[in-house]
């Protein structure tokens, strides 16, 4: 079985995350410039919360809160579902189906260490069946 690990050695395993005390504004701003969706966010080395676009609508838009006068930490999801670099694709999914999230920070032995969506492990299970496919096509036409 494919395991998350597998997916941050395609991907890669940089991740972009935010301060608490940072503005709502600076997040949203930094999460469009880099075309992401989360930010994990980490105090002291550690991953307190993660700030999704779902957080910006419901909890600063959808309140009138102003995004330059509200933290991320007043906003965040506090303790967010993470996952192992060990953590098979298929675990993910069913647990990101489960908890209704789209990102899920990957944890290793030295804290964070990565980050998977959804679309990341559809990609992957998407390439991987296309490589099945293949391989039984070839068995099949080179064995006539």
């Amino acid at each position: 079985m494919a395991s998350v690990r597998e997916i941050l050695s395609r991907k890669g395993s940089e991740v972009v995350t935010a301060d608490p005390r940072s503005s709502v504004h600076e997040a949203a701003r930094l999460m469009n410039s880099k075309g992401i969706g989360a930010l994990p966010v980490v105090e002291a080395g550690v991953l307190v919360g993660i700030f999704t676009e779902r957080d910006l609508m419901r909890r600063v838009v959808a309140q009138d809160l102003d995004p330059r006068q509200t933290t991320i930490g007043q906003v965040m999801t506090p303790d967010p579902h993470t996952t192992s670099v060990d953590a098979t694709v298929e675990e993910c999914a069913a647990r990101m189906t489960a908890c209704r999230i789209r990102h899920l920070p990957v944890m290793g032995p030295d804290g964070l260490g990565g980050i998977v969506t959804i679309g990341d492990l559809l990609a992957f299970q998407v390439a991987d069946q296309a490589n099945t496919i293949a391989q039984l096509n070839s068995f099949v036409y080179d064995n006539r």
